[in-house]
């Protein structure tokens, strides 16, 4: 049987184009209108990925992935309004593992179950702890600590802090980075690797005072011991 996913999706048109082009795919497919029911069945461990529309009745799309981060790592995409700025940062500061806005085109999002996915089958081999100032990342456990203190970090914010960890000192280009940390098949905006940075620079550099990522201007990023 294909992956299973959940579509929380409360346009009865939308949701059924995507349900019907998933099971054409091979995958099986769930739908729900409602907010809090998409959280009670994202939260059953039936499925394997979530298409969460931002716009629902009961409960919004970023409160149901708020409480869902409480308990599950589950993949999520979220599906937001044309530049919707806000609502992109909302659900990636909520812990979306991407977003695609909408109109879209039925491959895009193909593609990004398929990135999201695979991510989740294949990320955490050769776990041990990287460590570089105060800064300290756990692979097996998918934990990072700042000066003792545990910080919360979408799984895309991870990779990105892994990658830059694990090649300290090397200058990375950021269409490495999208590769590595988005997929080959990545089909988004190519700040994408610069919006991430911010969120991590918030996350840690802001808070605890430190300067751990560095730009090297129109080639990428670094962090140094």
């Amino acid at each position: 049987m294909g992956n299973r996913i959940l579509i929380v999706e409360d346009e009865a048109k939308i949701a059924r184009f995507v349900e019907l082009e998933l099971v054409h795919e091979g995958y099986e497919a769930e739908k729900t209108e409602d907010g809090r029911q998409g959280l009670e069945m994202a939260l059953s461990g039936r499925f394997d990925l979530v298409i969460l529309d931002i716009m629902l009745p009961g409960l919004n799309g970023v409160e149901v992935l708020r409480r869902l981060r409480k308990e599950s790592e589950i993949p999520v995409i979220m599906l937001t309004a044309r530049d919707a700025v806000m609502d992109k940062v909302s659900g990636l500061d909520a812990g979306a593992d991407d977003y695609i806005t909408k109109p879209f085109a039925i491959e895009e999002l193909l593609a990004r179950i398929r990135v999201a996915l695979k991510r989740k089958g294949g990320n955490r081999d050769s776990g041990h702890m990287l460590e570089i100032g105060p800064v300290k990342l756990d692979t097996d456990r998918y934990e990072v600590t700042v000066k003792g203190e545990s910080i919360e970090l979408s799984n895309r914010e991870f990779e990105l802090l892994k990658l830059l960890m694990t090649n300290k000192n090397i200058v990375m280009k950021r269409d490495f980075l999208i590769n590595e940390v988005c997929g080959y098949d990545y089909v988004g905006e190519t700040n994408i690797i610069d919006v991430y940075v911010r969120y991590l620079r918030t996350k840690i550099d802001d808070k605890y005072g430190i300067k751990l990522i560095q730009t090297v201007r129109g080639v990428g990023y670094v962090i140094k011991d």
